[in-house]
C-alpha cells in the first residue's frame, strides 16, 4: 500500500500514528477533523481546497490495511462515498473529489465530476494518485503520467513525463518526483510554485495551492512558490522524512515522530506540537 501518513487542507491537519489510529487538528466544522476513532489506518489524504471566501470545507480519507476506505467531512458532491471500496492500495483527495486505486491497477473516483477529474475508470497500470483542486494525476507502473480535469493552466500537460515515481497536485499546477531525484512541474507559473528545476536529491514532493514543498535524502526541505503566510519558511528544517503542503501551511515529519510546521495558522492547522508517534513511512 502507498500514501501519505501527513495530509494538510484548507484548514486542517491530519496525521497517522504508528499504532493505525488518526490525530487532526484544525477547523472541523464539517467534520474533517472527526478521525479519533479511526483504528488500522495506514495513509490519510486531505481535500484540496485553495484559498478563496467560498472555500473552507473539506473532507479527510483514509486507507485502512485491509484495503477499506473511511472518509468524514463535507459530502456535498458525494466525495466521502467511499464506504464500499476494497483492495484499495492509495488514495488522494481534492476539493471535491476522492480517488482510489485498486490492487489491480485500476482506479476508482467519487465526488465532483464537472470539469472531468473523476474521468479515472479507464486507467490501468496505476501505482498511484493526487489530486489538485479539479485535476487528478496517476503514474504508471511503467513511470509514465497521465491527468485528467480542469487544464486551464496547463496542470495536466504531463504526457510526456518519463520515469515519475510520485505526483503531486495543487491548485493548478502538477509536480512529478523521478526516481533519479530530479523534480519536474507544469501548470502555475506566476505564483513561482513550479521552479522546482533546480532541486536535486529528492524523495518526496507535495504541493500546496501556489507552493510546493519537497525532502530530500539528506533529510532537508525545500519550498518554492507563494509565501505570504511563510508556508515556505523551511530552510532551518533538519532530520525529515515525509512533508506535506496544505494551502497555506506546510507540514513536516521528523524521524522521531513528530512533527513541524509553519504558514497559516488562523484555525489551528499548525498546532501539531504535541503530536508524538507518527507512522514513518517506509
Amino acid at each position: 500500500m502507498t500514501g501519505r501518513v501527513l495530509a494538510a487542507g484548507r484548514r486542517h491537519s491530519v496525521g497517522v500514528r504508528s499504532d493505525g489510529t488518526v490525530v487532526a487538528v484544525g477547523v472541523g466544522g464539517a467534520g474533517e477533523c472527526r478521525v479519533s476513532a479511526w483504528t488500522d489506518v495506514v495513509a490519510v489524504a486531505a481535500g484540496a481546497v485553495h484559498a478563496a471566501r467560498n472555500t473552507g470545507r473539506s473532507h479527510t480519507v483514509g486507507l485502512r490495511s485491509d484495503g477499506s476506505v473511511i472518509a468524514t467531512g463535507w459530502n456535498a458532491d458525494g466525495q466521502c462515498a467511499v464506504s464500499g471500496w476494497r483492495g484499495v492500495v492509495a488514495v488522494a483527495a481534492g476539493w471535491r473529489t476522492t480517488v482510489g486505486v485498486l490492487a489491480d491497477g485500476r482506479a476508482v473516483a467519487t465526488g465532483r465530476a464537472a470539469e472531468g477529474q473523476c474521468d479515472v475508470s479507464a486507467w490501468r497500470d496505476v501505482r498511484s494518485v493526487s489530486c489538485g483542486d479539479w485535476h487528478s494525476v496517476a503514474v504508471r507502473v511503467d513511470g509514465t503520467v497521465i491527468a485528467v480535469g480542469n487544464n486551464r493552466r496547463g496542470q495536466c500537460e504531463v504526457d510526456e513525463w518519463r520515469g515519475i515515481i510520485s505526483t503531486a497536485a495543487g491548485y493548478t499546477h502538477t509536480l512529478g518526483l523521478r526516481g533519479d531525484g530530479h523534480v519536474v512541474a507544469a501548470g502555475d507559473a506566476p505564483s513561482g510554485a513550479c521552479g522546482v528545476e533546480r532541486w536535486r536529491d529528492v524523495i518526496q514532493v507535495d504541493a500546496g495551492s501556489h507552493h510546493s514543498v519537497a525532502v530530500t535524502t539528506a533529510g532537508r526541505a525545500l519550498a518554492q512558490g507563494d509565501n505570504e503566510f511563510g508556508q515556505c519558511e523551511v530552510d532551518a528544517w533538519s532530520g525529515l522524512v515525509a512533508v506535506a503542503a496544505g494551502s497555506r501551511h506546510t507540514l513536516g515529519l521528523l524521524a522521531d515522530g513528530t512533527v513541524v510546521s509553519t504558514g497559516e495558522d488562523s484555525d489551528g492547522q499548525c498546532r501539531v506540537k504535541s503530536w508524538t508517534g507518527i507512522r514513518i513511512p517506509i
